[in-house]
Order: structure tokens, then sequence, then C-alpha cells
């Protein structure tokens, strides 16, 4: 699709509802946002665009949570992404749009499905499980713009809290986003598509944080994972349609 207002406003509508539900839920946009851009860019560039947003929407959260980051928790994780990041956009780079559609559909469902269940992995405990969930979710980052979901699996079978959870998981989103970026590029976009996203993902922030005021953490969570989960089966159908 030529890079119009239309797109321009389609995206920019897109990162604002996903913006919207990171901050008031804590999670999900990229869950949200990453199946609804591959709906209208090309895939590799809708989830390059995702990890820009995610990229930013990590920072703007963690500019007031920085001090409560376990960096000694951190380091298996971030070292571990760092290293699969680059083979997530070796495989994205080369399989064709409509199997890799289908791969990040997959790969969104069935994360969502594991994270609504609270799935407890063994695999996932302890130092070796920081470096298992890093390296899962650097892949999957940098192939289908999902990283977040084996963050979340990792910190459900280490014992976090939310209050734990939140800025550990801002601060791995900021670094999964750049090594995410820096081993693919920035998406081809025009100047009004660039200007709108970055709107909406300051107007996303802000609408979030008061929605996140009036909404139980518990309810939002899983209306933001339902949205995922449709989307996710939405990505796997469009891209069969063109297998």
């Amino acid at each position: 699709m030529p890079d119009t207002w239309t797109t321009a406003l389609a995206l920019g509508a897109i990162v604002l509802v996903g913006s919207s539900v990171q901050r008031m839920a804590g999670i999900g946009f990229a869950l949200v946002s990453a199946p609804a851009l591959v709906m209208v860019l090309p895939a590799t560039e809708g989830v390059a665009l995702s990890n820009c947003a995610a990229g930013v929407i990590s920072a703007i959260g963690l500019a007031g949570a920085w001090r409560q980051v376990r960096l000694r928790a951190m380091l298996p994780l971030v070292a571990a992404a760092a290293v699969t990041v680059p083979v997530g956009a070796w495989v994205a780079a080369r399989l064709p749009e409509p199997a890799l559609l289908v791969s990040m559909g997959v790969l969104v469902t069935a994360a969502v499905l594991l994270v609504l269940r609270g799935a407890r992995v063994p695999a996932l405990r302890g130092t070796g499980g920081a470096f298992t969930a890093g390296a899962a979710s650097g892949f999957m980052n940098a192939s289908a713009g999902v990283g977040g979901p084996a963050i979340s699996l990792y910190a459900v079978n280490a014992g976090w809290t939310v209050r734990e959870f939140v800025p550990n998981a801002q601060f791995y989103g900021l670094l999964v986003n750049v090594f995410s970026v820096t081993a693919k590029g920035l998406p081809h976009l025009a100047a009004p598509s660039w200007a709108l996203c970055g709107a909406a993902v300051l107007a996303g922030s802000a609408i979030g944080t008061v929605l996140a005021a009036r909404t139980p953490e518990g309810p939002a969570r899983r209306f933001v994972l339902l949205l995922a989960l449709a989307g996710g089966v939405t990505t796997v159908l469009k891209g069969m349609s063109g297998l």
C-alpha cells in the first residue's frame, strides 16, 4: 500500500491504541499493534515500526521508574536477546511474506494463550531460565515484533510481582527494541507517517495513564490479551490466504 495520508492515519490510529493499552495495562503494545501494523504495511516494515514505537514507549515508561530496575536479574535476559535478535532479523528477511505472517500470527496466538494461562515452565526458572526467556524473546521480537510474552512468562515463573515486573520489562523492552532496530534498520515511511506515529505514542501514553487510574488491572490485562489473540488469529488467516 502506498505511504499516503490514509496509510499515515491508519498507522497513527494503531499506534495510538497500542500505546494506550500499554500504559493502561503495563503490557500489550506489540501484541495489539504488530498484527494490525502488518495489515497496513508489508510484514517486515510493520514489524520494524512496531519495534521503533515499542522502544519509545518503553523509554517513556522507564523515565520515572529506572531506579526500580534489577540490573543483575536483567543481565542474562538482555545478553541472550542480543545474541538471538540478529537471527530473528535474518529469518524474517528471508521468509516469503505469507509465511512470515502465518509464523507471526502463530507466535502471537501461542504467546497470548500461555500468558493467559500463567503457564508454569520449569525451564524458565533461575539463571538458565533467564537465558532461555531472553533468547526466545529476542528472536520473537526481531522476527515478529512480539518479545514481551517470553519475558512475562519468565516473570511469572520467577515469582515477580507486577510492581517488580513493569519497570524491568520497560528496561528490557527499550534495549531489545534498540537491538532489533539496529539489526534491521528503520522502516521506510514518509514524513506524515512518522509525524503521526510520534504524536500517537505521546497521546496514547497520556490516555493510557488516565485509563489506568480508572480501570482495574486484571480486567485491563485480560482485555488487552483477548484483543491481541484476535489480532494473532487474523494475521494467521491473512498469511494463509496468500500461501
